[in-house]
């Protein structure tokens, strides 16, 4: 005969495992989910982890920051992202798309429809010899949409949001910088893109060009809602999204939300932030760097689980 205390524990257990299959899946609700991401290079015999189990998930209508070292992973990500590159291991999908059971031709479409990109140097981002406008309405012709007049509609509509409608017939090499990274994310935008992604687009422009470039994101953002993630080494662009997550040894290590609050005394708007450490899927967490050293923390610490948090010291110290 069972035990009344052995029928709760199967009891318990059987509820857990429905609540786990009830559970839904990881990344279920967000536009881009990289769950557990794995990126490998081998050059001459040796493998570096370009990623090493990387999360992140970012939802549909986000305009958002990453940032990190030289190193770190982030541009390995963007290019995973914009179907550049295939992950080692993991699993990456953007607007439903699998990211790494994609074929040639699967792989080709999703870059043509379902992902913008914008690279750092502008002469990447344009043919010389096209017009503004040419340059525009050739992604949708590759794509074999619309009719040529709806094609200069849709150019003639981008370059009117991002201000560029007087640089409509020229050439890049007739553009300042700034003006041909604004022309690229017309361009980029042309087939209506679920995600539009950028690296460094700003790197090469002086600070009233970038603020330029960044306020054409925001305005792509919030007149069409094109979900955008921007690598970035500026931090005067960082501080102007709502999401920056940083990226150190191939994980996200941190993450800084920003809000708006208002006074309700004065009336006055201020913008306030808080940094979170991540924690990912595996349970592990990068702890701050100044932290560890400040507390002299190596190689081992105490956990100890409190009623509302976790306690952490450095193994040669007593608990509290």
């Amino acid at each position: 005969m069972t035990s009344p205390s052995t029928d709760t524990t199967l009891a318990e257990l059987e509820q857990r495992a429905t609540a786990r299959r009830d559970r839904p899946s990881y990344g279920h609700d967000a536009l881009i989910a990289c769950d557990r991401l794995v990126r490998i290079f081998s050059a001459d015999g040796v493998e570096v982890q370009a990623l090493q189990g990387l999360d992140l998930l970012v939802t549909e209508g986000e305009l958002m920051a990453l940032v990190g070292a030289s190193g770190s992973g982030k541009s390995t990500l963007m290019n995973i992202l914009a179907g550049l590159d295939v992950p080692t291991a993991g699993s990456a999908k953007v607007a439903g798309c699998d990211l790494l059971s994609m074929g040639p031709k699967q792989r080709l479409r999703y870059r043509r429809d379902i992902v913008g990109f914008v690279w750092q140097q502008t002469a990447r981002n344009l043919l010389p010899y096209l017009t503004a406008a040419q340059n525009i309405t050739l992604p949708m012709q590759l794509r074999g949409r619309g009719r040529g007049r709806e094609r200069t509609e849709r150019a003639e509509s981008l370059l009117r949001m991002l201000g560029l409608e007087e640089c409509r017939d020229r050439r890049p090499q007739q553009l300042s910088g700034g003006q041909q990274q604004r022309v690229a994310i017309a361009v980029a935008l042309a087939n209506n893109p679920s995600v539009l992604l950028a690296d460094e687009p700003t790197g090469e422009l002086d600070s009233a060009s970038g603020e330029r470039v960044f306020a054409a994101f925001r305005r792509a953002n919030e007149e069409l809602g094109t979900t955008i993630v921007i690598v970035t080494h500026d931090q005067a662009v960082a501080s102007e999204v709502r999401r920056t997550v940083a990226i150190r040894d191939g994980r996200t290590s941190s993450e800084v939300l920003r809000r708006t609050e208002v006074d309700a005394a004065t009336g006055l708007e201020s913008q306030v932030a808080r940094e979170y450490a991540m924690l990912d899927r595996a349970g592990r967490l990068q702890l701050p760097a100044d932290y560890t050293e400040a507390l002299g923390m190596e190689h081992r610490v105490m956990l100890e689980l409190e009623q509302d948090h976790i306690g952490v010291w450095p193994d040669d110290q007593p608990r509290p």
